[in-house]
């Protein structure tokens, strides 16, 4: 590491004081070293991958590291000094804080742009967009389809899903203190699911208890799990309180294909069977047929308050909701396999986190783009030139916000949800539109934005 840091100073980048990066149980070691290679090159000789959203840098404590991943080394860095190098082969963003106009113009024809996003799709919804997420050449989404997939992200391993539940006659206990069969825990209110929307028209049918800020109908029976880290920390107080519960409201704050996260996973851990809206594939990755209860499967609110009631009173009918806990019950190769392959893990210090797996897949990929370029201007007879790898709409493309019950026809005008999300998505798909057009054009002010946004605007306005 001090050697990489001498070598980016006589680059004439400086080593600033930078906080560690703490985000994404990044370690806390002086480098990932990778799986090891037999890479010789000195490290001035080695391709640079900038980490455009420094905050993430998977290293500590220098702004510089050398990486040694399987098919070759790299210099990664997150000093923007290196931005405009003849070896900065390779700029990585992080989906949330990327911004169309702050993107670095000119883009520069020998770099390619890498894209970490495993947030929400309502934390940057340019990645929704054709145009957005064909920006980047190389992806690590939640979605399947990714170059990196983080799909299973908040699923450390198939043995988080076999934790014993609480038992039926404890549940039923539970019940007849006064308590919901349906638990809602949530704080985050306007968001682009709509969620509140359909869970306030199914307490009309049925007794949830809603603890969180939103739709707030009960306390929490002691201050300490009223705490945020205690919920987030998976607090053994807490876990056992929500696991009393027999079904578990679970719903993603956006809806998109392999979109699912810890609203899911969690519930299932603790055996409160979730009633889930999110990912529309979620079946695919689901340990058996028969372990969460699907809102899109009921024509109405009405209709699955019906089923939950019938559940609530047959014990039998609900313990088949938990039958992927007994031993052998988690029948999907398809989960199995895809825990068993990804090469990264959840709070697993024997693997790499996935930051530093995706620097290495870029690293690995730069290296070889570097290794074709000059064998392609050696003999370009010979060797074609390498083939640009676009991004797809299918590594990020998540679908508009719809509302969670009724229609949009049905929403009143002046509606917060209405007027925020529907707006933001297709102000996006602009945003995105901008952008490509500003690096066709090999801009280089961020200012000119707001100007090819307004064209846009025009352009649209005298086509409809």
């Amino acid at each position: 590491p001090a050697q990489a840091e001498a070598e980016a100073e006589a680059e004439g980048w400086p080593h600033a004081a930078m906080p560690p990066a703490a985000a994404f149980g990044a370690v806390a070691a002086p480098s990932y070293r990778g799986p090891g290679n037999n890479d010789t090159r000195p490290n001035k000789a080695l391709p640079i991958l900038l980490w455009w959203s420094g905050s993430l840098f998977p290293h500590f404590p220098g702004d510089t590291e050398r990486i040694d991943c399987a098919r070759g080394s790299c210099l990664a860095t997150r000093s923007r000094r290196a931005a405009r190098s003849r070896r900065t082969k390779a700029l990585i963003f992080y989906g949330t804080d990327f911004r169309a106009y702050e993107a670095p113009l000119p883009r520069l024809p020998h770099q390619t742009w890498a894209l970490f996003h495993e947030e929400s799709p309502m934390n940057n919804y340019v990645l929704s967009h054709s145009p957005g997420i064909g920006l980047f050449n190389y992806t690590a989404t939640f979605r399947r389809e990714s170059d990196y997939p983080l799909t299973l992200q908040w699923l450390p391993d198939a043995g988080y899903l076999r934790r014993p539940p609480v038992p039926l006659a404890e549940k039923d206990a539970w019940r007849r203190q006064g308590y919901a069969p349906v638990l809602y825990m949530q704080s985050h209110c306007d968001v682009p699911s709509d969620r509140d929307r359909y869970v306030r028209e199914l307490m009309k049918y049925i007794q949830v208890d809603s603890y969180g800020k939103c739709l707030h109908n009960r306390e929490l029976p002691s201050e300490r799990l009223t705490d945020t880290s205690t919920a987030t920390t998976e607090d053994s107080e807490f876990m056992t309180f929500v696991g009393r519960y027999k079904f578990h409201l679970a719903l993603e704050n956006a809806i998109c294909n392999d979109y699912m996260t810890e609203k899911l996973w969690r519930p299932m851990h603790l055996g409160a069977v979730p009633v889930y809206r999110g990912s529309p594939v979620v079946r695919d990755w689901m340990p058996n047929n028969l372990s969460i209860i699907l809102i899109d499967d009921f024509d109405s609110p009405q209709e699955l308050a019906k089923y939950l009631d019938f559940l609530d009173k047959n014990g039998e009918e609900y313990l088949k909701y938990l039958e992927y806990k007994k031993p052998g019950g988690i029948k999907n190769q398809f989960l199995l396999k895809s825990l068993e392959r990804r090469e990264w893990g959840v709070n697993d210090m024997t693997l790499p986190n996935y930051l530093n797996g995706f620097e290495c897949f870029v690293c690995d990929r730069e290296n070889t783009r570097v290794k074709e370029e000059q064998d392609h201007r050696k003999s370009p007879k010979k060797f074609p030139p390498p083939k640009p790898q676009i991004a797809q709409f299918k590594h990020m493309g998540c679908p508009v916000p719809t509302p969670g019950f009724g229609s949009v026809e049905d929403i009143p005008g002046g509606d917060s949800w209405k007027e925020m999300w529907l707006q933001d998505y297709w102000q996006s798909l602009d945003q995105g539109e901008a952008l490509t057009a500003m690096i066709h054009h090999n801009e280089s002010h961020q200012g000119r934005f707001w100007d090819y946004m307004h064209e846009i605007f025009l352009k649209r306005t005298r086509h409809h």
